[in-house]
């Protein structure tokens, strides 16, 4: 399994299974139990997804050491703070059936994620959590919380696909010593991704799918990516991407693709801010 370092030496897959939109328990509970069997060892899910009991679930059927599993959760937005993140942290625990957590991301800025930081680092020191990191933290955000606080993020999961490809964020990170990770690596087909000329071309030249060709194109670039497919076919061929790789010329033809910005929400509009900050998941 090809892995990066993470800043506080950590070792992370490059390549992961994600269950964002995998609510219905039976099928998450399977999907993540053969997507584990396909090899895969990064799974990452949060809180807010509905999804951790099946994934706890899968991870002891199993019976994968738990040494060799990279395990993935985030704190929602309600439970920004000190206190209630310590409380949210132990019941994604218990609900993961874990003793410990790879890693614990925040995962939107917004919020009391100061305080949530704050209780973050002290059960990083106590040896609860191996690494803490964000997610969807813009630079300004990011280099904030870096500032006034101890620990620097591992991690920031943030939207990138060959429509967003980040590539001004990527560069801030990577001075930074923060690991770029990708959500949404097929942009959830928008923009018709599996279809795009540019795509299915690099991907007919390497006799690979346009999913593969866009996960290639992620790991070269040291991004660290978790696509999702509740399809068993699907999740064995995204691991299959570390027997090719793609040219320059591969890669400067996908560049061109970039629109630098958002298919989804734009973190920086205070309308986003407000709805998402006022809303409540039952957790």
């Amino acid at each position: 399994m090809q892995t990066v370092t993470l800043n506080n030496g950590v070792k992370m897959p490059i390549i992961g299974f994600g269950v964002y939109q995998v609510p219905d328990a039976e099928e998450c509970e399977n999907t993540v139990f053969e997507a584990l069997k396909a090899g895969y060892r990064l799974i990452d899910t949060a809180a807010g997804y509905l999804n951790e009991e099946a994934v706890g679930r899968a991870i002891k059927r199993s019976g994968v050491p738990r040494e060799d599993l990279f395990i993935t959760t985030k704190l929602w937005i309600q439970d920004a703070g000190y206190e209630s993140a310590k409380l949210a942290f132990a019941k994604s625990l218990k609900k993961l059936q874990l003793d410990y957590l790879d890693l614990y991301l925040i995962h939107m800025p917004f919020g009391d994620y100061y305080g949530a930081w704050r209780a973050m680092e002290e059960l990083y020191r106590e040896g609860r959590i191996k690494a803490i990191g964000v997610s969807n933290f813009l630079p300004d955000r990011l280099m904030d919380l870096i500032v006034h606080n101890e620990v620097v993020p591992v991690v920031n999961q943030i939207e990138t696909h060959p429509f967003q490809q980040q590539i001004v964020s990527a560069a801030f990170m990577k001075d930074q010593g923060v690991q770029h990770q990708s959500w949404a690596p097929f942009a959830e087909g928008r923009n018709n991704l599996f279809d795009n000329e540019v795509l299915t071309s690099i991907a007919e030249k390497h006799n690979k799918s346009v999913a593969q060709v866009v996960l290639r194109w992620l790991v070269q670039r040291d991004v660290v990516v978790i696509p999702k497919s509740v399809r068993k076919e699907r999740l064995i061929e995204n691991f299959d991407i570390f027997n090719f790789e793609l040219s320059t010329e591969d890669i400067a033809s996908i560049s061109t693709l970039d629109s630098g910005e958002s298919l989804f929400l734009s973190l920086n509009d205070p309308e986003v801010a407000k709805a998402l900050g006022t809303l409540r998941v039952d957790l």
